[in-house]
C-alpha cells in the first residue's frame, strides 16, 4: 500500500518496514540550522533517538562557522558548491568524514554549498 502525503512523502508499507522517500533538492521542507548561525537552512531528512540524523543543509553566501565539535561521526557529501574546513576545499562530489569528537573548523563557504550530512550513532 503506498501513501501519498501532504508534503510529497511517500510512504510504502509493508509487513517488514516502512519505505520513506521524498523529493531532497525541492524547495519544500527548508527551516532554519539554528545550531549552524544565520542564515544555514537544513532539511532533516532522518532523525532517531540514538543520535543518528540525515539531513541536507544549505550553506549561504560568506558562510562562517568557529572550529568545533560533534558527539557522533559526520559524513559529508557535496551535492553543490563548495566549502571549507581547515583550509581544505571540499568541492561538489566531494566526500569527507569526520570522526566523533574531533574538533574541525575553520568552517568557511565563499558561495554557499549543498551539502548532505549524515551521523552516526552517538556512542557512549
Amino acid at each position: 500500500m503506498c501513501i501519498l502525503c501532504p508534503a510529497d512523502i511517500l510512504l510504502t508499507l509493508n509487513s517488514k518496514a516502512m519505505i520513506f522517500t521524498m523529493n531532497v533538492m525541492d524547495e519544500k521542507g527548508w527551516e532554519p540550522a539554528d545550531d549552524y548561525g544565520e542564515g544555514v537552512l537544513q532539511k532533516v531528512l532522518r532523525e532517531d533517538d540514538n543520535g543518528c540524523k540525515t539531513m541536507m543543509l544549505k550553506l549561504p553566501r560568506h558562510f562562517h562557522m568557529d572550529a568545533h565539535s560533534h558527539r557522533c561521526a559526520q559524513q559529508h557529501y557535496v551535492i553543490e558548491g563548495a566549502y571549507t574546513i581547515n583550509n581544505i576545499v571540499f568541492r561538489e562530489g566531494s566526500y569527507q568524514r569526520i570522526p566523533a569528537n574531533e574538533e574541525h573548523g575553520l568552517f568557511e563557504s565563499e558561495n554557499g554549498a549543498t551539502i548532505l550530512v549524515s551521523c552516526d550513532p552517538i556512542l557512549n
